[in-house]
C-alpha cells in the first residue's frame, strides 16, 4: 500500500513540476525574444520556483495511503514513470497556461485600458 502511494505521489509531483517548468522556460525564452526583456527577472523566477516547489512537494507527498490502492493491479517493472496520459495532461495544461500568460503579457494592457475607459464613460 505504501509503495503504491509513493509511486502515485512521485507521478503527481513529476506531472506538476514538468508542467510548471515547461511553461516557465517557454515564457522566459519567448518573452525575452519578443519583448527584448524577460517577463520575470532572475530573483522573481527563483521565488516562483521556491514557492511552487515547496508547496507542491508538501501537497503531493503528504497524502496518506488508502485501502483503495490495493484494489488496483500493481504496475509492472517496465512501466514508464511518465505515461502517455501524463504526457497529454502535461502538454494540455502547459498550452492552457501559456495561452493565459501570453494573453495577459501581450494583450493585458489593452484589456486594462478598455476597462478604465468603460468606467470613465459610466462616471465611476
Amino acid at each position: 500500500m505504501w509503495g503504491r502511494n509513493v509511486y502515485d505521489s512521485i507521478s503527481k509531483f513529476l506531472q506538476f513540476q514538468l508542467t510548471v517548468n515547461i511553461v516557465a522556460v517557454i515564457v522566459a525564452f519567448t518573452g525575452a525574444c519578443i519583448t527584448q526583456d524577460s517577463p520575470l527577472k532572475a530573483v522573481q523566477m527563483l521565488w516562483v520556483n521556491l514557492i511552487m516547489d515547496t508547496f507542491a512537494s508538501l501537497a503531493l507527498a503528504t497524502e496518506p495511503p488508502t485501502e483503495a490502492l490495493l484494489l488496483r493491479k500493481p504496475y509492472g517493472r517496465n512501466k514508464p514513470l511518465i505515461s502517455r496520459t501524463m504526457m497529454k495532461n502535461i502538454l494540455g495544461h502547459a498550452v492552457y497556461q501559456l495561452t493565459l500568460i501570453f494573453t495577459l503579457l501581450f494583450v493585458g494592457e489593452k484589456l486594462g485600458q478598455t476597462r478604465c475607459s468603460v468606467r470613465r464613460q459610466l462616471g465611476c
